[in-house]
């Protein structure tokens, strides 16, 4: 067997040598950069950990807060709670109570106390008015539930007597609806006899002509519980 060697043409350029790959040292400037971002990577995962997982004490209310009412430590209860960035929406405990702070808008039982709740008795925008109620009242009607206030006209009475008639001036209106109630006063013996019973509600100051006006008028005011039959 004839074996063939290959042998340089003269003249011809030598290939050059083949380029070995460098494992990068400590001093490279693409290692460094990549050890700080892997490092800020895990610092900043394990801040938010903690943030997420640390708790905050908050208000809450222990009775429901109605408008126009002043708040002290006997109607809240501290919390703690997680809320991360959110913790300061709520009234936090170390930042104490408003002075001279009225509610601004009703906060029901147990809830967690908003700081936009609270505020200064200038920025009320409902007044509290007595209305006396003769019908009987549901189990929801209580402090910080809301109703709609009907007035219902005199209806069914002799002719004889003078009094009003059956018509179409006699059909019960709704007054105001969903509204709030601040408090409710019954007198002894009230749920037996079905004597009157002062439902104090808090009404917008437009709405407030027509409440007055049915309250000193003839016929009677129902308050029917928002969201269903009570």
């Amino acid at each position: 067997m004839t074996t063939t060697v290959e042998r340089p043409v003269p003249g011809a350029a030598t290939p050059p040598p083949a380029a070995r790959l460098r494992r990068p040292g400590w001093k490279d400037p693409r290692l460094l950069v990549g050890v700080v971002v892997v490092a800020l990577s895990v610092a900043l995962g394990s801040w938010a950990v903690s943030s997420a997982s640390r708790t905050v004490a908050v208000y809450a209310a222990g009775t429901a807060l109605t408008p126009g009412t002043t708040v002290g430590a006997a109607e809240l209860r501290t919390v703690e709670v997680r809320l991360g960035a959110q913790a300061d929406h709520y009234l936090r405990v170390e930042d104490g109570l408003p002075d001279e702070a009225v509610v601004l808008r009703t906060v029901a039982a147990g809830e967690l106390v908003p700081a936009a709740a609270l505020g200064a008795a200038a920025d009320l925008t409902v007044r509290a008015v007595a209305v006396p109620v003769t019908s009987g009242l549901s189990e929801r009607i209580v402090a910080g539930a809301d109703v709609d206030l009907w007035h219902v006209p005199e209806t069914g009475a002799e002719p004889s007597s003078g009094g009003a008639q059956d018509g179409p001036d006699a059909v019960p209106e709704m007054l105001v609806g969903g509204v709030t109630v601040a408090q409710v006063d019954e007198g002894e013996g009230t749920l037996v006899v079905g004597g009157p019973v002062t439902v104090h509600l808090l009404v917008e100051v437009d709405d407030l002509p027509a409440v007055f006006a049915a309250v000193a008028g003839e016929g009677t005011l129902a308050l029917v519980p928002v969201g269903g039959a009570g």
